[in-house]
């Protein structure tokens, strides 16, 4: 399926993934809370773009028979100059101050009645240390872990709750909750979509009162994945207060990130600059010191226009995506006062370490026609201890960058005039070739056939499908004879026309299909980074067809395949279980019976309580096992993927006979399996090369071997090795330059070369090489044929 966009028309959420996605999501949604409510407000409507030559550059490559994107312009005067304190920060916080008492107003009619909470152990606490009885109203998630021990109730970032009820005066309209979806739209990076959260649980502040008895109740530290989200969010809050205090900056979005977070402002005509780090470094340092409290408020539409009257990009944000009528809330922390919906740390003082690490710059939506903004990221941390070891980190990455390796190694290139495509040069080839061929092989093992299906496709195909509806911006369109055609962005809709091309028996499933067919996405220029996100690529694309009651051996065989693969390359894994979201489509029974299969699966392959669930993650059309993978820098990456999909074969009409002769009976609907074990070809290149540092392992190196004559008069039997091992289909080259010996060496350890095969008269009289490696081992003299053998051991090994 195709990367995560919203439908105005259905609102489905086309979930990002790895398999159908270049990259993995960047930024992690808060959970939502789904209280039962009215209709949400539709989605704001980007304009449509111009084409303009000033307005390409960070752009979608458009057709000219596609969609206008016209520029917005909304910034205007509200940022001149650069101002210390501007006086507008008075003025927001005094009508913050009004509208508080209005709300403290309202909390004072509320009634405070007892309530339990029960932890994850079974036990339930309904009163503190001192005897006094939890209150709704009163009683914070602090306060029942401050029961427990003070020290969990400090160490602790944020709550994980689920409510058994609310109580009876409780409203989610009142308390803003209501309709939060299209603000979580305006407000996150909109470029990557976070999951989805269930109905059952929600992150809650731990200062924020409780509303009602609760059936289970997490404290979540520094570490978890939801609480590197709150305490990162909650820094680029406080970024923004920095940004505002120093610079007098309108901010628009800030949010977090997989790791840290950034904050857009807009800044005029003035630009951020390295040395601007140091100053915002120092405001928040006395942030952290003043350990501001974070304090969340519901304001109305009207009251968030009157308190955010300086800032035009809040203004547009609150007149779009607050319905009329409709409630939101903010968060505020020293005078910064913020859209937001949390939750956020208790006070700044739980920061201990920041870092600005870059800035760049943006649009306004992500639109070059529209104001041009100031990114600045950062990163911050519980223990100045563990900034230092993520520099140290990062250092490590830069020198491991594959756009650097690739460049140093000839691997690959890329020319403007194909951008996001990479020009596989010969040595880069080779590791492309032997991906792909390490997937054929297991492909033939595990009773796949490989597909070759058109790169070009009559749009007709993408609205039977749905993507057309949700996904035609990221596409290449372009006219044939007067209709409309596309580049394929995804095999899915091929492969369900090869399954319909024949009648199918319920003998003949599982149908496995896999495809290396080249694909294309229309991403925006100034996303393009590397191999990791480009326009042209190919997948290890694999699609199963088969009955319900065959789900769980077809996935415990793809999770072998999996496992398999990433053991080949020295990688971890951990698996997680994404079940229905709130707006999943198909039967409930269904759904219940596929997570059902899936986790059977999982306990099969991996064993029970060794995988964790992500309740209400899943995509819209089907449950899906996450496969998060781990490199050499413990850097986690989604590459590989198996997801369920229920909708295709209700789009496509898809049909198998059964064996039952009763009527109504006699044709059943396949289950479609996507899976993928690499992701794209091209983003698991730039893992590997990162995951190596450029030293590949001798059966996927595209440089295998060097020979190397200690004098001239050795040259032509260095050459008959050299086209010994080429005959042999092995990388080698010779070294007949007139460098010295140690030079020779030296430079073909440093190009990566996996052995240098070193002749001198010795070797000359036996027929053999004196062998080293890259690390300056020597392993010695070998014969030719014992070389040969060993190297063909090394490469059936995959060593």
């Amino acid at each position: 399926m195709g990367k995560g966009k919203k439908g105005a028309d259905d609102g489905i959420n086309l979930n990002a993934t790895a398999k159908f996605a270049v990259l993995d999501l960047a930024g992690v949604a808060q959970p939502s809370f789904q209280a039962k409510q009215p209709a949400a407000a539709p989605a704001l409507e980007k304009p449509s773009s111009g084409k303009s030559k000033d307005g390409q550059q960070g752009r979608r490559t458009l057709a000219g028979s596609g969609p206008k994107i016209e520029g917005a312009k909304i910034g205007g005067e509200s940022f001149t100059a650069r101002e210390k304190n501007p006086e507008w920060l008075k003025q927001r916080g005094a009508t913050y101050a009004r509208v508080k008492e209005r709300r403290e107003a309202e909390l004072k009619e509320k009634k405070p009645v007892p309530i339990s909470v029960t932890m994850p152990d079974g036990k339930v606490l309904s009163q503190d240390k001192k005897g006094n009885e939890y209150m709704a109203w009163q009683t914070t998630p602090y306060d029942v872990a401050a029961t427990i021990s003070n020290g969990l109730a400090d160490a602790s970032v944020v709550a994980r709750v689920t409510y058994a009820s609310f109580v009876e005066d409780y409203s989610a309209f009142e308390d803003g909750m209501e309709g939060q979806e299209a603000m979580d739209e305006a407000m996150a990076d909109g470029e990557e979509e976070g999951p989805q959260s269930s109905d059952k649980s929600m992150l809650w502040d731990m200062t924020r009162a409780l509303v009602g008895p609760v059936d289970k109740m997490e404290f979540v530290k520094f570490g978890d994945k939801d609480a590197n989200t709150v305490f990162w969010h909650s820094s680029a809050h406080m970024m923004g207060e920095a940004m505002e205090h120093v610079f007098g900056s309108k901010l628009t979005i800030g949010p977090p990130l997989a790791s840290g977070f950034y904050y857009d402002s807009y800044m005029g005509a003035d630009a951020l600059r390295e040395d601007d780090y140091k100053v915002v470094e120092q405001e928040i340092n006395k942030i952290i010191k003043q350990k501001q409290k974070f304090e969340r408020m519901v304001i109305t539409k009207e009251e968030g226009l009157e308190l955010f009257a300086d800032n035009p990009f809040k203004l547009s944000i609150i007149s779009t995506k607050v319905p009329d009528g409709a409630r939101t809330s903010v968060y505020k922390s020293g005078d910064l006062i913020d859209l937001c919906r949390g939750p956020h740390l208790p006070h700044t003082g739980k920061v201990k370490a920041f870092a600005a690490t870059k800035h760049s710059a943006t649009n306004w939506l992500g639109d070059t026609n529209n104001d041009s903004l100031q990114r600045m990221y950062g990163i911050t941390f519980p223990d100045k201890k563990m900034l230092k070891d993520w520099k140290e980190k990062q250092e490590k990455a830069k020198e491991r960058d594959h756009r650097r390796i690739a460049a140093k190694q000839e691997l690959i290139m890329f020319h403007e005039l194909s951008p996001g495509s990479a020009f596989w040069l010969p040595h880069g080839t080779r590791i492309y070739n032997k991906l792909v061929q390490f997937i054929r092989t297991h492909l033939r093992e595990r009773g796949y056939d490989e597909l070759v299906t058109p790169n070009i496709f009559n749009l007709d195909l993408w609205h039977k499908s749905g993507h057309a509806m949700h996904y035609k911006d990221n596409m290449f369109c372009f006219d044939v004879e007067g209709q409309e055609f596309a580049m394929k962005p995804m095999n899915c809709p091929g492969h369900c026309l090869c399954f319909a091309g024949a009648i199918r028996s319920y003998r003949d499933l599982p149908i496995r299909y896999a495809d290396f067919g080249v694909l294309h996405r229309n991403e925006l220029s100034g996303a393009l980074t590397g191999l990791t996100r480009v326009r042209r690529f190919q997948q290890d694309d694999g699609h199963i067809f088969c009955r319900e009651d065959q789900i769980e051996e077809e996935v415990v065989g793809a999770l072998n395949f999996m496992k398999d693969v990433y053991k080949t390359f020295g990688m971890t894994y951990k698996l997680e279980l994404s079940t229905r979201p709130a707006k999943a489509l198909g039967e409930i029974g269904l759904w219940q019976r596929a997570e059902k299969a899936l986790a059977n699966a999982m306990d099969t392959f991996q064993g029970p309580g060794t995988w964790r669930e992500n309740p209400g993650d899943g995509a819209f059309y089907g449950p899906k096992i996450d496969i998060k993978v781990m490199d050499a820098m413990d850097r986690v990456h989604q590459c590989a993927t198996i997801q369920l999909d229920f909708q295709l074969p209700i789009r496509f009409d898809l049909q198998y006979t059964t064996d039952s002769k009763e009527k109504g009976q006699q044709f059943a609907r396949p289950v479609m399996v996507h899976r993928a074990m690499l992701g794209s070809v091209e983003r698991m290149f730039a893992i590997l090369c990162e995951h190596y540092g450029g030293k590949w392992p001798f059966w996927l190196s595209p440089r295998q071997a060097m020979v190397i004559p200690i004098h001239a008069d050795f040259n032509d039997f260095c050459s008959e090795v050299q086209q010994r091992l080429h005959k042999e289909g092995f990388y080698a080259d010779v070294d007949l330059s007139k460098e010295k010996f140690n030079k020779k060496v030296r430079t073909a350890q440093l190009a990566q070369y996996n052995l240098q095969l070193v002749v001198g008269k010795s070797e000359l009289e036996n027929g053999s090489v004196n062998i080293r490696t890259r690390e300056n081992e020597v392993k010695g003299e070998m014969k030719i044929e014992d070389l040969v053998a060993m190297m063909k051991q090394l490469d059936a090994e995959r060593k």
